[in-house]
């Protein structure tokens, strides 16, 4: 059954407290976001202008509304209206791109995913959201048709590149259509996007973002912590169903007027190359794709990064060493700062000049940010507690009253799970999280979720999933597994454990360290002491211990 829009979103009562407290936050009550980021700059002589730069591919803001414009005209002979969920499936190319815009123009909701999700977590989030049409990039399409099996619900594929005759494709919907369309009349508070968690108990959750929510991040962090212009270029590797890629890549680019690098796959190389190439001026990454490309031999020989001005560095906390060493390397800050999906992208970060390392930085302009107890008391200076956040944006969970009353506390406050100390200058350090999400390389793995995974397989009795130290990614995933009785300890057997776990997840979830245990150890009323597993550092397998 697709899902009400309405009927989907927290009650009243558990919408987060969103305050408009800078004047560039009071939005007119009908407000378009593709019409906003798209046709303010295509008209007139901003036109000419890049929008996106692919490779040897570019686009003009004039060009690209006409692309966008065809597309409004085709999705809506296809059938798909306003309210309609839409699921994306591409990796960073500039139909991505053309695809979004033209779903808000017509006040169609995009639910983006990620290239690496498996069939499995594909088939949860088109149910969930209720995403009766898919568009999906042709290299993309296998794990897609597996999980149409298992949601019945996705109706439609169109696709982007690598085609067959039959299909439906992206380009046949443009032929021939007008290149002028005007947006739909939509309201500040009309759903704009879904982007989806990994969650820590294991189940994906859908955040909704309205029309205004997208448009706030930009005018509060984006605004007042980069300073962009016309003049900036923006690239690096986060993908754009993330919101940390849809902000940085999408959304403050072209809120600027500005140009958006789009990239493949990362590698370190390949990074520095396209920053040194393209001329990119503010670029978001990673800590440790930072930490990566500071480990390429002869960087700074080798790259002209002289047209970088700032990198953002989030989705995992940002070692004063990393900093430091990048300053060294290439004379540019990077400035930390701690988003989450729920919130759209960041709300703490540091701020340009004035730098403190290991520091996450103060509440961007427009937010207001506390350090709480389990009671929302908040805590002296220097006190460890919960994360809580007021702003412009909130969460605001797809389906989902019993997460919400959890996320959003205390009428209306934000919280994220995230553990901070607060310094008396109003500076926050990230101390932990007060859950299981492990943060590896960017991305959040949650550890029940692997652990469901391995349970599955034939040998395995139980396990429990902890995050371990590990000097290039921060942390990784590692799988502490009692072998049911009759099976044995081998190193073929964690190979065929992590490849289980790849062909059912996402590749980045599956576990880099297993060790086998003769049982787990237990609380005396049955859980399960992580805080035990995590006291090692990671260990590699060696069969010869498990004898």
């Amino acid at each position: 059954m697709i899902p009400d829009v309405r009927d989907s979103l927290p009650p009243p009562s558990l919408m987060p407290d969103r305050i408009y407290t800078l004047p560039e936050l009071r939005y007119p009550e009908h407000l378009n976001v593709g019409e906003a980021l798209l046709d303010a700059n295509a008209d007139g002589d901003h036109g000419g202008r890049v929008a996106i730069q692919a490779g040897e591919r570019h686009l003009s803001y004039a060009e690209l509304a006409k692309q966008v414009n065809r597309l409004c005209h085709g999705l809506r002979s296809a059938g798909l209206d306003t309210g309609d969920r839409v699921l994306l499936r591409m990796p960073n190319v500039p139909e991505f791109i053309v695809t979004w815009l033209a779903c808000q123009k017509l006040g169609i909701v995009t639910v983006g995913t990620m290239p690496m999700l498996r069939a499995r977590e594909l088939a949860y989030i088109a149910e969930d959201a209720g995403t009766k049409t898919a568009v999906v990039w042709g290299d993309l399409r296998d794990e897609l048709e597996r999980a149409r099996a298992q949601a019945p619900v996705l109706e439609r594929l169109i696709v982007v590149g690598k085609a067959s005759d039959t299909d439906t494709t992206l380009a046949s919907l443009m032929i021939g259509r007008p290149e002028k369309f005007g947006a739909v009349t939509t309201g500040r508070d009309d759903l704009a996007m879904i982007a989806y968690t990994s969650g820590s108990t294991g189940v994906p959750k859908g955040c909704v973002h309205f029309h205004r929510d997208i448009l706030a991040s930009a005018d509060a962090y984006a605004r007042s912590v980069l300073a962009p212009s016309p003049e900036d270029r923006f690239g690096g590797h986060p993908t754009l169903a993330f919101t940390f890629g849809t902000g940085g890549l999408l959304v403050f680019p072209f809120r600027f007027g500005a140009t958006t690098v789009l990239s493949g796959g990362f590698t370190p190389e390949s990074m520095l190359e396209t920053f040194a190439r393209q001329r990119v001026t503010i670029c978001f990454c990673a800590p440790t794709s930072y930490r990566l490309m500071l480990d390429v031999p002869e960087m700074r020989k080798r790259f002209d990064l002289g047209a970088l001005r700032l990198g953002v560095s989030a989705a995992e906390p940002l070692p004063a060493a990393t900093f430091k060493h990048w300053r060294e390397a290439t004379g540019i800050e990077l400035l930390d700062g701690i988003g989450s999906t729920e919130m759209f992208h960041i709300f703490i970060s540091s701020q340009r000049g004035r730098v403190r390392p290991g520091a996450t930085g103060v509440p961007v302009r427009g937010y207001d940010c506390r350090v709480v107890d389990e009671s929302g008391r908040e805590l002296p200076p220097g006190e460890a507690g919960l994360i809580a956040i007021k702003g412009p944006t909130g969460c605001k969970y797809w389906r989902k009253p019993d997460r919400q009353a959890e996320y959003v506390r205390w009428n209306g406050w934000n919280v994220t799970g995230d553990v901070y100390t607060m310094d008396v200058d109003g500076c926050f350090t990230y101390q932990c999280r007060s859950d299981d999400m492990i943060v590896s390389g960017g991305y959040k793995i949650p550890g029940p979720e692997v652990e469901h995974v391995l349970e599955e397989h034939a040998a395995v009795a139980e396990c429990a999933v902890v995050a371990a130290p590990d000097r290039t990614r921060g942390f990784i995933v590692k799988a502490y597994v009692v072998l049911k009785s009759g099976q044995q300890a081998s190193e073929s057997l964690v190979t065929q454990l992590q490849d289980h776990v790849k062909h059912e997840l996402a590749p980045y979830k599956y576990p880099r360290a297993i060790e086998f245990l003769s049982k787990l150890p237990r609380t005396e009323t049955g859980k399960i002491q992580r805080y035990i597993l995590r006291q090692s550092d990671v260990v590699p397998y060696d069969p010869k211990g498990q004898e």
